[in-house]
């Protein structure tokens, strides 16, 4: 069987992710986020490629949210309670608590401050939350008798979880998003060693590298300081749970360190029942939040006090965080229009943006104006600061992961195309794991795994304790001196026992699977066991041996044994890597014998009569079906020696069928 990946949404872009993924028969919807760049159909998943008739209970087993970012969960709501989805869905306990407070705020800047027609209201959300089942870190959840799930601790944000999911012997992980470097409030991912047949990661920074985290500070640091000093403002929009706590954590501290009297303020709301939150959540936060916790809380803000919208044209310098961080809406950008006319101010930028946001806009250059609609135009004076404090991943911990996991397949979503085009290519050369990037609606077979349990028969079983020898190969430094000197032509042989499980494995319908021995299946059949054998008796060239005969009369050897030594020592230098067993009366490679004859008359014999006087020796050879073109290579590579006369004919070879 295969896996399907249906991708709704993060399909070679980033934002509104939503991933339907079917895995043995079970079908599993992967986050339900919202574009934060469009306010039009683009902005929700195209649900109808679910279920064309909108019958979402029946047409998915279950709905998994990797964490609290509207992009991954911000049209929960309006998928269950206005299109009707009433099925499980789950989370971890800090997704729970903290999503709601999220699409609250969303819906609350959308339809008071925007005026734009309401997608769900407060009473959708609540209804939505009691749906939820929330899950804790490495928890395995039997969600039905086939589907069983298990979350892992993603960092990113508080709360964040990567996702395995199993059916039968197939199994997968999507990430969400992720980060493999640990921050002043969260911990770095931590995932088990899983044998994956697919895993589906975001690729946000596909191609970036970050520096180190301290220089990442030291300039962030400086560029709000040297702003304040001036006597200017700084605004940092960001979303209200992740980077605004590991900021404030990080200019509390220097401002204690420094000395600063300037207000740090929050936008007040959201941040604040946000703060609580991570108060109570402390054993989410990384290690170091967690060692501190008993003697100060990281997370009470000596400098950070709540923010009054009167304070907004206040004169004197400040530090305020508000919200939205991609400055979409929200008051974020109701400060920018103020602050974005002042060269004193600076507007710092520290998490990725949405296309279609003014704060992408403010990435991709230093534009001059900024159009937010066709009658209102921003003059941008200020200073406009961009630094990586996000909690993505960067292209070393995305390949890191992978390598870890090492997945037979990989699907990339939450990126941007040309960047994940060189990701893939990355990931397929490097890793060599077969890579995929999805667009919005495109869907992905994957081949799973399937394990087959099947009964062994005794035979088999007896078979498989059986010894298995394997004969080593003599070193290349033996020469044919050495191995005239030796008298004993059954000298002895370093021996291997390599047991090998040989079996054959029947499935009948209606019955169990079986492995028999070869010889359950001759009874079963009631048929006898044959054997093809190929046979060819070849005449030795006198010439060549006369030299090496002469010394065998002299050691006391006979002609056989002087001869066969002979044609080891020249196969062993010519096959320098396959195993050439000499075990004196014959030599062996696989099933191809080969001997002195000592038939007057072999029946496997083909000589001219020219020829009856002259030889004296004949090479014998045998092998079977399975070995022939082996046998082939040892008969040509004995002619190419001269050891034997012109190499025969294959229709002129004898076969015996016993």
């Amino acid at each position: 069987m295969a896996i399907e990946c249906l991708v709704l949404g993060a399909g070679q872009e980033v934002g509104k992710s939503c991933v339907v993924v079917t895995i043995n028969g079970k079908r599993i919807m992967f986050d339900c986020g919202m574009h934060m760049g469009y306010d039009d159909h683009r902005r929700y998943p195209d649900f109808s490629l679910i279920s064309k008739s909108r019958d979402f209970d029946h047409s998915l087993d279950c709905v998994i949210i990797t964490h609290f970012h509207l992009d991954h969960v911000g049209a929960l709501p309006y998928f269950t309670e206005v299109c009707g989805y009433n099925g499980p869905i789950y989370m971890t306990y800090p997704t729970k608590a903290l999503a709601p407070l999220m699409l609250e705020d969303f819906r609350k800047v959308l339809v008071d401050r925007r005026g734009e027609e309401e997608q769900f209201t407060s009473l959708h959300i609540s209804q939505c939350m009691e749906k939820v089942i929330a899950v804790d870190l490495k928890q395995t959840v039997q969600v039905d008798d086939d589907l069983q799930i298990r979350a892992y601790y993603a960092g990113h944000v508080l709360g964040a979880a990567m996702f395995y999911a199993k059916v039968g012997d197939s199994a997968m992980v999507y990430t969400g998003d992720y980060n493999m470097t640990p921050d002043r409030h969260l911990g770095a991912a931590q995932i088990d060693r899983l044998e994956l047949d697919l895993l589906i990661t975001e690729s946000t920074y596909a191609t970036t590298i970050r520096d180190s985290k301290y220089a990442r500070e030291r300039e962030f640091l400086k560029a709000v300081h040297e702003c304040v000093a001036g006597g200017g403002k700084v605004l940092i929009p960001t979303f209200a749970l992740g980077r605004a706590q590991e900021l404030c954590i990080l200019l509390d501290d220097y401002w204690e360190r420094m000395n600063l009297k300037v207000p740090i303020y929050f936008s007040a709301g959201l941040t604040i029942q946000a703060n609580l939150y991570y108060k109570i959540l402390i054993s989410w936060t990384s290690q170091k939040v967690k060692e501190t916790y008993a003697t100060r809380n990281a997370f009470d803000f000596k400098h950070v006090h709540n923010f009054d919208r009167s304070l907004i044209n206040a004169p004197g310098p400040c530090v305020l965080f508000a919200t939205p961080g991609m400055i979409s809406g929200g008051f974020s950008l109701e400060v920018f229009k103020q602050w974005a006319p002042c060269e004193m101010n600076l507007i710092t930028l520290p998490g990725y943006c949405v296309a279609g946001t003014v704060g992408h806009k403010l990435m991709s250059g230093k534009p001059t104006k900024i159009n937010l609609d066709k009658d209102t135009q921003i003059d941008v004076r200020c200073q406009i600061h961009q630094l990586s404090f996000s909690p993505h991943t960067d292209s070393k911990g995305i390949m890191d992961l992978t390598k870890f996991l090492s997945p037979r397949n990989v699907i990339l979503v939450h990126g941007e195309k040309p960047k994940m085009v060189s990701l893939k290519e990355r990931i397929q050369t490097e890793l060599r794991i077969p890579c995929y990037l999805p667009a919005n609606c495109d869907a992905v077979h994957i081949p799973s795994t399937i394990y087959v349990k099947a009964h062994a028969s005794n035979t088999f079983i007896r078979s498989c304790l059986n010894p298995n020898f394997r004969f080593l190969k003599r070193s290349k430094e033996d020469n044919s001196d050495q191995v005239l000197r030796n008298t004993n032509p059954t000298a002895p042989l370093q021996v291997n026992d390599e047991r090998v499980a040989e079996g054959i494995l029947i499935m009948e319908k209606g019955k169990k699977a079986r492995v028999v021995h070869q010889d359950d299946l001759l009874l079963m059949l009631r048929q006898k066991k044959h054997d093809v054998q190929f046979a060819y008796c070849c005449a030795a060239q006198l010439d060549n041996l006369e030299e090496t005969r002469n010394r065998d009369d002299a050691l006391g050897l006979s002609n056989k044994c002087s001869s066969l030594q002979l044609l080891f020592k020249e196969l062993s230098n010519y096959f320098s890597g396959v195993n050439i067993q000499d075990l004196g009366e014959h030599l062996q490679v696989e099933s191809f014998h080969v001997s002195v004859c000592l038939k007057d008359n072999c029946p496997y014999r083909i000589i001219d009569n020219s020829q009856k006087e002259a030889v004296a020796v004949y090479f014998c050879c045998s092998w079977s079906a399975a070995d022939e073109k082996l046998a082939w290579e040892i008969i040509s590579a004995m002619e190419r020696f001269n050891l034997i006369d012109n190499l025969p004919c294959r229709n002129s070879i004898s076969s015996t069928n016993s």
